[in-house]
């Protein structure tokens, strides 16, 4: 066998240095993990996507994007727990606030990027069966006899908590008493059959077990409804209904001990990229970006909406008052169950 010469012995070294080379870059390439609420999977893995190639094009780097997501509330107490965490985007404001109370996040959170944090919205609607057998127009139409509602739980899901102070708010905008917003709320929930512990769930319960006469979810998760299941279905807008913002936070905690605060700061701040507000446009998210907005305003119906703060004093009041144990949520339940 000829022995090896000196040039192909180099030629060796040098390709071997370069593998080595390729494999501590690769190795050295960011890694991002994403906790989220649990519809929001489709549109953040489009995102992932194009800020990867914003981010190599920027720096020059590969960059690894994870996705976990599941009932916000519980996402938030994962992270809480120990799930590792670099970025947290949830539907609304609470599920951040609890992992800022434990000192993950910083209390200034909300300031440190545009719209509160909050880089697009949607709104709670209703999804009826094709052709609206059952009449639903408003959020009393939910409270008849006979008419089964599917939410997911707002113990544990973000979605089933809009899904709740909408039906509850819509009762005060239109000057009704708190006692008639409970009459209300409770008879709404003696017609659901049964709590599902994330909104995608809740959707294939309707969608796919056929459970229900109308689902209440977000608008934005319509568009992936009609694309799994074909349309089966009608979406019904409600006379007023609460606008849910869906804002977002660096775990500082998190970043600080991985290094990672770089990307994670430039993860979330390219959310509001004119590329961002066309990909969550198109993800049926409502946008802060004017021209984007413009452009898709057509998809989008205006419709009368109020605020968790405008209507019940912020979320931290909302939750003490209505979801804690033994709150307004349990009192409604337990009676709409005797």
């Amino acid at each position: 066998m000829p022995q090896p010469t000196r040039r192909h012995l180099l030629r060796s070294a040098t390709a071997v240095a370069g593998l080595l080379m390729l494999g501590a870059a690769q190795a050295a390439a960011p890694a991002l993990l994403n906790v989220s609420y649990d519809v929001s999977r489709e549109f953040y893995k489009d995102y992932n996507k194009a800020f990867a190639a914003q981010w190599k094009k920027t720096t020059g780097e590969d960059i690894v994007l994870n996705q976990s997501h599941g009932g916000s509330s519980k996402q938030a107490r994962s992270v809480i727990e120990g799930l590792e965490a670099d970025v947290i985007t949830m539907n609304q404001a609470l599920d951040i606030e609890v992992v800022a109370d434990k000192g993950l996040i910083a209390a200034d959170w909300a300031k440190r990027l545009p719209n509160n944090a909050a880089p697009t919205s949607s709104l709670t609607i209703f999804l009826v069966r094709k052709g609206n057998p059952k009449g639903v127009k408003d959020w009393a139409d939910l409270a008849r006899a006979g008419t089964s509602v599917v939410i997911p739980n707002p113990k544990v899901t973000g979605n089933g908590r809009y899904g709740y102070l909408a039906a509850w708010g819509s009762v005060i905008k239109s000057g009704g008493t708190p006692a008639q917003a409970r009459e209300l709320t409770q008879k709404i929930f003696a017609n659901v059959p049964v709590f599902d512990g994330g909104g995608r769930a809740a959707t294939t319960t309707f969608a796919q077990r056929g459970i229900g006469d109308v689902l209440v979810t977000f608008e934005s998760e319509v568009q992936s409804i009609v694309e799994e299941f074909g349309k089966n279905f009608d979406m019904v807008y409600p006379k007023s209904t609460v606008l849910a913002e869906n804002p977002v936070a660096v775990v500082d905690k998190v970043v600080d001990r991985k290094g990672t605060r770089k990307a994670a700061e430039a993860y979330l701040k390219y959310l509001w990229s004119e590329e961002a507000q066309e990909i969550a446009a198109k993800h049926n998210l409502r946008v802060r970006d004017p021209k984007v907005a413009a452009k898709y305003a057509k998809d989008f119906p205006a419709v009368p909406t109020f605020t968790v703060d405008e209507v019940f004093g912020g979320w931290k009041k909302a939750q003490a008052e209505h979801f804690n144990d033994g709150g307004i949520y349990d009192q409604i339940l337990g009676a709409a169950r005797r």
